[in-house]
């Protein structure tokens, strides 16, 4: 069955834009928008999407606030901020109160098809370029790391746990293959192996795994 998705933004090119884009996907369906906030909670509660893509900033009530009575409300849909702001703070807000992931506007149009699709399957989403900063913010209130790493990173080996670095630093797996000097497809199988091994499901939580570790720093 295809993704049923709510487009919530209150710039209507925008809009339009994300639509023709989605409508390429036969997988994709885009069964409504909103123009801003309250609009969106309406939509969603009427057309209980399974995704909704939510814009941060709108007038009246804000993307945050729609998105949190949409998951009070409809806990099954995920919600995907789409934004300009590269803030921690936003992202940070936005997770913790219950977003499924924080997405930049200015992301490949792949990234963002592959992202619903994480999404729609429960796992949480962001930007790699927004992965640093959460990584940063988690660092600053994690206190002391622990001493010693959990049982399953015995396993692995030393390129992975410096992939899991290069993660942990935002980096894409294009650079972290520079950083490493490997193939791209040798990294993309590093990240799979940490996925497997640690049993963890996105590269968000490799990220949030390493700092929670004491693993994101190189030694």
């Amino acid at each position: 069955m295809a993704i049923r998705i709510l487009l919530v933004d209150d710039h209507t090119l925008f809009r339009s834009g994300i639509r023709l884009l989605l409508q390429r996907h036969p997988d994709i369906d885009v069964v409504g928008e909103a123009v801003d906030g309250l609009d969106g909670v309406k939509r969603a509660l009427q057309l209980r999407p399974d995704v909704v893509l939510m814009d941060l900033n709108m007038p009246g009530l804000s993307g945050l606030e729609a998105m949190q009575l949409i998951v009070q409300d409809l806990p099954e849909t995920a919600v995907l901020m789409l934004s300009v702001s590269e803030e921690a703070d936003d992202l940070t807000t936005a997770l913790h109160n219950g977003a499924r992931g924080y997405l930049l506007k200015n992301i490949e149009a792949d990234y963002l098809v592959q992202s619903i699709k994480r999404a729609a399957a429960g796992e949480p989403v962001i930007s790699e370029s927004m992965t640093a900063k959460l990584v940063m913010q988690l660092r600053a209130g994690a206190g002391n790391p622990a001493a010693s790493a959990a049982e399953p990173t015995d396993k692995l080996t030393a390129r992975e746990r410096a992939t899991m670095v290069c993660i942990a630093r935002g980096q894409s797996n294009k650079e972290i293959a520079r950083s490493l000097e490997v193939a791209e497809s040798t990294v993309k199988i590093h990240v799979q192996n940490l996925l497997r091994k640690l049993q963890l499901s996105s590269r968000v939580q490799i990220a949030v795994y390493a700092v929670e570790h004491g693993l994101d720093k190189s030694s």
